[in-house]
């Protein structure tokens, strides 16, 4: 619990930051704290987003609303989830299962050094 309060209280401390990761890359993180709900859990509305220089988001985990996942079976076998935490990565969007705060951003900023070697930004 020690380490998920460090986690939450980091990622809510971070709520504003814009930096630059090179190449013409940049991130921008928001973050507060909500009232838990079956849509956000863990009381943590959140948008971690990388984006080329010039402003569009080319990765991003976020849970503003409710997803729309690429590729998402119809009908009764479909998979239902009420928790609005996803990712996109440019169009395609998927579900992202939070753990923890410490968590999140970890993964947000291992998979933007995973896009920026795509890229050939990072070696």
């Amino acid at each position: 619990m020690v380490d998920e309060q460090w986690g939450l209280q980091t990622l809510l401390d971070m709520d504003g930051q814009r930096g630059e990761v090179g190449g013409g890359y940049w991130f921008k993180i928001e973050a507060r704290a909500v009232p838990l709900s079956p849509a956000i859990p863990h009381g943590v509305k959140y948008s971690l987003t990388l984006h080329v220089m010039e402003g569009p988001r080319i990765f991003g985990i976020d849970n503003a609303h409710a997803p729309k996942v690429t590729g998402e079976r119809r009908g009764p076998g479909r998979v239902r989830r009420i928790e609005y935490d996803h990712q996109h990565h440019g169009q395609k969007i998927s579900f992202y299962e939070y753990v923890s705060a410490q968590d999140l951003l970890t993964d947000f900023f291992a998979k933007v050094d995973a896009v920026l070697k795509e890229r050939g930004v990072k070696s």
